[in-house]
């Protein structure tokens, strides 16, 4: 187990897009939210970079409204003074936000009874608005955004606040199980564990719960993805009724030997999080999940003759692009791999410009066989996009996971405040159509699921299988899982100069 100050790791497994506050300095991002990118969204100071929760763009295609990613801020903990719970309103408040987000959302959005009926979403309206005198601020939050996400689409949802009462835990989900990845060192005992409870609810049931906080026309992979992330949100636990209060949270635990335990976790106090010890697996990160600071960065894999590229964010795609395009020329790569695994993008105009059209006219390398890109649920919005352009554009093959979004939705998102809470809630002005015919879904072409051992040892099976590809027969040669960790590579010199990924509050 590895004790972090700077943890190197940053998994986007969800799509949390959390409002920070304006006196943590947050600076604009291209963001993945949902659900998201996931490229990494932290604080100046460099606090503890959260695997699940991260920022994403709400953007498919050019919008100077979604450029940037949305601010990302870890927050609760033992006497925390902003874990009370949310804005003190009044009644009539209220009322008026409620009313608000009922008569604007639906005016906004492009098309926001394509799934959802009016009727439904006014009943929900109705059933919320008679309740509010009975309900504390993090069950109104729930109320309201479970309306946002009646809607459907991954774009359209309130962005969780920042006084969201983080528990500093973690998740990752593999198979049906959610696994402690990281941790503080308070709470070590928990790291590795399987979680089977919270408070008195087992997991499958705060799923089922939580699962209404997600997008009801989006796949069940993506829905999935964001469950995971507020699992530990003491709003949303709190919101949903699985605890009693949302500062302290009592996690129930599984080890691999059958033995149980439970531990009560409280929530961090705000800005605190960089201080705090950290722990987490795996020892060593494999190479996709290094460098979490860099937004764009490519390395030459000499032992198997691969140019690698981590493809997160879109922030001065144009110049970074360049220093790829000049390794793969003095190189001459029988490989190029572009790895969209933790991008929750950006401006798919940008993608296409400098990396698929570019890459398109490079005979040796647009073959069946030379060119890989590496996709997972959190690929997201303009990444989402360039996948699809990559698959029907290129000759690249697609390796990983599904993507959680629909590539055929309501995207392009756009912004408006509560006029009370504050609260942001975000919705999507236009429809994008990336696949013609068959399923509204963009799988790979060759699935690799990694698996809890995959994930605790620092293998990538993914990038293993690319890796072992052999692009005159098109099959694979010996898997060897362990040189999967961080496989042998020679750094271009460009590679050292590569701009840090934007950093948010």
């Amino acid at each position: 187990m590895a004790v972090l100050r700077f943890p190197s790791v940053v998994l986007a497994l969800v799509g949390l897009l959390i409002s920070c506050p304006a006196q943590t300095g947050c600076k604009p991002n291209s963001a993945a939210d949902y659900f998201a990118g996931s490229v990494r969204c932290h604080r100046e100071d460099k606090p503890h970079i959260s695997p699940i929760l991260y920022c994403n763009t709400g953007c498919s295609g050019k919008n100077p409204d979604d450029t940037d990613p949305a601010e990302l801020h870890l927050t609760g903990g033992p006497g925390n003074p902003f874990a009370a719970e949310g804005p003190n309103l009044s009644l009539e408040q209220w009322h008026q936000d409620l009313a608000f987000l009922a008569r604007e959302l639906p005016k906004r959005h492009a098309n926001a009874f394509h799934f959802v009926s009016r009727e439904r979403f006014e009943a929900e309206v109705d059933e919320l608005n008679g309740k509010l005198d009975r309900l504390n601020s993090d069950e109104i939050y729930v109320g309201m955004d479970r309306i946002a996400n009646l809607i459907g689409d991954g774009h359209t949802y309130i962005r969780v606040p920042a006084d969201n009462a983080k528990f500093p835990i973690d998740l990752l989900r593999f198979g049906e199980e959610y696994r402690v990845v990281a941790t503080t060192s308070r709470y070590e005992k928990a790291l590795g564990a399987r979680l089977s409870k919270i408070r008195d609810t087992p997991i499958a049931g705060a799923r089922d719960t939580i699962l209404a906080l997600t997008p009801s026309d989006e796949t069940q992979v993506l829905r999935d993805s964001r469950v995971t992330g507020f699992l530990t949100l003491g709003i949303i636990l709190h919101g949903t009724g699985i605890i009693p209060g949302r500062n302290v949270a009592r996690y129930g635990f599984a080890e691999d030997d059958g033995g149980k335990f439970t531990i009560d976790i409280d929530s961090v106090v705000p800005g605190e999080s960089s201080k705090l010890s950290w722990v987490s697996v795996p020892r060593e990160p494999p190479l996709f999940r290094q460098r979490p600071d860099d937004n764009f960065w490519y390395t030459y894999l000499s032992d198997s003759h691969t140019v690698y590229c981590s493809f997160r964010g879109y922030k001065d795609l144009g110049k970074q692009s360049k220093g790829l395009f000049a390794l793969i020329k003095q190189q001459h790569p029988g490989k190029v791999v572009i790895d969209m695994r933790l991008n929750s993008g950006g401006d798919y105009n940008l993608g296409l410009k400098y990396l698929v059209h570019p890459l398109r006219k490079l005979p040796d390398i647009n073959r069946k066989g030379h060119l890989f890109v590496l996709i997972d649920p959190n690929t997201f919005s303009a990444a989402m996009s360039n996948s699809a352009h990559f698959r029907y554009q290129t000759n690249a093959i697609l390796v990983g996971q599904q993507i959680g979004e629909k590539p055929n939705s309501y995207q392009e998102a756009r912004e408006m405040k509560l006029p009370n809470s504050h609260w942001t809630v975000r919705y999507s002005v236009k429809f994008y159509r990336f696949v013609e015919t068959g399923e509204n879904v963009i799988r790979p072409d060759q699935e690799i699921i990694p698996s809890w051992e995959d994930y605790r040892s620092g293998r990538d099976p993914v990038l293993q299988w690319v890796l072992n590809y052999n692009a005159g027969s098109g099959t694979t040669t010996h898997f060897v899982r362990d040189s999967a960790r961080a496989p042998t590579r020679r750094v271009a010199k460009a590679d050292a100069k590569q701009p840090a990924a934007r950093k948010i509050g």
